[in-house]
């Protein structure tokens, strides 16, 4: 007997701080998916600058204090601008709407003291909105000693049944996200015990080093399908250096961008920095691949905006050292669109919530035990 399908909206902003990833999607909260309508809005200039401005001035819990009626005022500028987006999505969109799976732009994130915020306020979205809102996802998580990321684990298990039946694509499956961030999950059957079966973690940046290297450095974003690293050269002394000097030696704690930085390209060229920095950062996700081990092949598939960056992906693939056992496929391949993942993961995850199901395991961010994530607000 098929289960309730609820219509949700997920929302994602993430570490790029360009703008937000708006979906709506409609799921059981557990094996039936449906995607209807994926948008993306980007930030205007002013908001990106403050946006990024003080999330580099928050660099430790007191800053949270120090900056607070700066934050407050961001945050109300950042949820107005959500509602301000799903509105104009829900002029069009007539059907009723259940929940809304509200992200937030996170600030700042340090779970082994157990503080993440992440700039949204839920209460002020139901209100302006009308409707059910799910959020602060992570807090649970990290009060249950967990790391409060990844949190996509749960819905790449989702999707990787729709993939295998649609493309025969078989277990194990894997799947990297390369945001700011980059994290990957394994699963190795769909078959039985879902805690058994899934493996997740962060696994070093993503975009985080090449774009603050493209926008400190020229009038541009980001490096767009890596066309500034393929036009330079590889600082191999430097790549060395760096390699030597810098390692990540656990994968069992969520990364932040604030835990690496590209001061190590200085001196070099506009071309070759980018090229050296992405080089690194190919270096250090092509590392964390290893690190989950494999005994047979195995097909990652890759979503975020790091898959269309031509010269990254090259530069996992150079520093596979076992590159046969590794297949890197990008995940539109496969009937899904990799820039709405996340945005489509919330808006399951609201679901989920909603019903009391866990969101996050043991074996995906390090919980002590599942844990219903979420907070559940009705302002109307």
């Amino acid at each position: 007997m098929k289960q309730k399908l609820y219509t949700s909206i997920g929302l994602m902003s993430g570490t790029s701080m360009d703008g937000v990833d708006i979906s709506i999607i409609q799921s059981d909260g557990q094996y039936q998916f449906y995607n209807i309508l994926d948008k993306y809005f980007k930030y205007d200039v002013e908001l990106q600058a403050e946006l990024i401005r003080l999330r580099n001035l928050v660099l430790g819990e007191n800053d949270l204090f120090k900056y607070s009626k700066e934050l407050g005022n961001l945050e109300r500028k950042i949820t107005v601008f959500h509602a301000e987006k799903i509105n104009q999505i829900l002029l069009k969109y007539k059907h009723e709407i259940d929940l809304i799976g509200f992200h937030g732009q996170t600030i700042f994130h340090e779970p082994q003291k157990k503080i993440t915020k992440q700039l949204g306020d839920g209460k002020l979205l139901s209100q302006l909105l009308k409707k059910k809102v799910i959020y602060d996802f992570r807090q649970k998580d990290i009060e249950n000693e967990g790391q409060g990321a990844p949190l996509t684990p749960i819905f790449h298990y989702l999707i990787s049944n729709i993939v295998n039946e649609k493309f025969n694509t078989g277990f194990p499956i894997g799947f990297i996200n390369i945001g700011g961030i980059t994290n990957l999950t394994k699963i190795i059957s769909i078959f039985s015990n879902f805690e058994d079966n899934i493996t997740a973690y962060d696994i070093g940046p993503g975009n985080c080093l090449i774009d603050d290297w493209v926008r400190k450095n020229s009038n541009k974003k980001f490096d767009e399908n890596g066309n500034i690293s393929k036009a330079g050269k590889i600082d191999q002394l430097i790549t060395n250096q760096i390699i030597e000097n810098f390692n990540i030696d656990t994968y069992s704690k969520s990364l932040d961008i604030k835990d690496f930085d590209n001061s190590f390209a200085r001196g070099l060229t506009f071309e070759n920095g980018c090229a050296t920095i992405t080089n690194f950062t190919g270096y250090l996700i092509a590392k964390g691949i290893e690190n989950i081990g494999t005994d047979s092949k195995i097909k990652y598939l890759i979503s975020g905006g790091g898959r269309k960056n031509i010269a990254l992906i090259d530069c996992i693939k150079e520093n596979l050292n076992n590159k046969k056992n590794f297949v890197l496929d990008s995940i539109d391949k496969y009937g899904f669109n990799g820039d709405f993942i996340e945005s489509q993961a919330f808006g399951y995850l609201a679901i989920r919530s909603f019903l009391d199901l866990p969101i996050s395991f043991p074996k995906t961010t390090g919980c002590a035990k599942p844990t219903v994530g979420g907070k559940l607000v009705k302002n109307f």
